[in-house]
């Protein structure tokens, strides 16, 4: 038997894909996606037309369903309460991409009518602060589950998905490589929220009042940006070696003293670091978490996607 029939996922090749648009216009414009793509990142408008409007339309689906179920749910016990903000989780390792395909869903879902207004968080912003990573001496685990303010991030979920108005999620600087004092994003009942991280679908849970709860547990579709393990190693130092000569090479930067690296010193870093902290946890933490995503989307190696996995319903 065919293994892909005992998966628990349908496989679609790009091309097989792209027929889900339908109709779906493109409302991107070249320069709107240059402002979404990260650093050596290659994102196309064809590959918005073929993969991104296709999944917005998907998206838009199970929101309006779910819009629509809350609705009923409502009028059931006859309660009278705000509308439920939909949120979406998108998980992946360091340098494969996620914050990009979130900004450009971003982006295309607020063009349906339906739910207009949609917010986007990183879960950088939840970090601890490098002093209290070094009070703790874990800078060196920077990333991995334990450096995350997880307690925080769940009661910022709660309070999200219990209409509240008004809340801020902090801001995470990489030029600072810190969290940035007096600096949020604000977070106002929105339609739809995206929340992006390295650990969104981690089975690791932290107390919030009397419960044990997983982030995982406050979203209502969960997608994991996926590639060869290789392939994220090159982004990885390809992207280190463009920010060497760019934000690396600014007064005030937390890695300024990479700036001043030859070029084989520079990649001979960037696997080091690759080596004993991206690949560690990417291989502990984030990969196990995979199978728990409700969709995929596969990378090839020059960055454009290549297949896309969702889970049978």
């Amino acid at each position: 038997m065919n293994d892909l029939h005992l998966s628990p996922y349908r496989h679609f090749s790009i091309e097989e894909w792209a027929k889900l648009r339908r109709n779906t216009p493109q409302p991107l414009t070249e320069a709107e996606l240059e402002q979404m793509r990260g650093t050596n990142e290659r994102v196309s408008l064809a590959e918005v037309e073929q993969v991104y409007l296709p999944l917005s339309r998907l998206l838009s689906f199970h929101v309006a369903s779910v819009q629509e179920l809350n609705v009923g749910i409502r009028q059931f016990l006859e309660i009278e309460s705000g509308k439920v903000p939909y949120i979406i989780g998108i998980a992946g390792s360091v340098a494969v991409g996620k914050s990009t395909v979130a900004r450009v869903l971003r982006s295309l879902l607020a063009r349906w009518p339906e739910h207009p207004k949609v917010d986007l968080v990183s879960t950088d912003g939840f970090l601890l602060p490098t002093a209290t990573l070094e009070e703790r001496n874990i800078m060196h685990r920077k990333g991995f589950p334990e450096s995350f303010d997880r307690a925080g991030l769940l009661q910022f979920l709660s309070d999200v998905k219990s209409g509240k108005q008004n809340l801020k999620a902090p801001v995470y600087s990489h030029f600072e490589y810190d969290i940035v004092p007096d600096k949020f994003i604000e977070v106002d009942q929105p339609d739809i929220l995206i929340v992006e991280g390295l650990n969104v679908l981690q089975t690791r849970g932290a107390k919030l009042g009397e419960q044990n709860l997983f982030v995982s547990d406050y979203f209502d579709f969960t997608m994991y940006v996926d590639a060869k393990t290789d392939d994220i190693r090159q982004w990885y130092v390809d992207r280190f070696l463009s920010l060497r000569s760019t934000v690396f090479n600014q007064p005030g930067a937390y890695f300024s003293h990479y700036a001043s690296l030859n070029t084989e010193e520079a990649i001979e870093t960037a696997n080091n670091i690759w080596d004993t902290i991206n690949d560690v946890n990417l291989t502990e933490n984030i990969l196990p978490t995979k199978s728990r995503a409700k969709l995929i989307l596969r990378k090839g190696c020059d960055h454009a996607l290549e297949s896309v996995q969702m889970r049978k319903m």
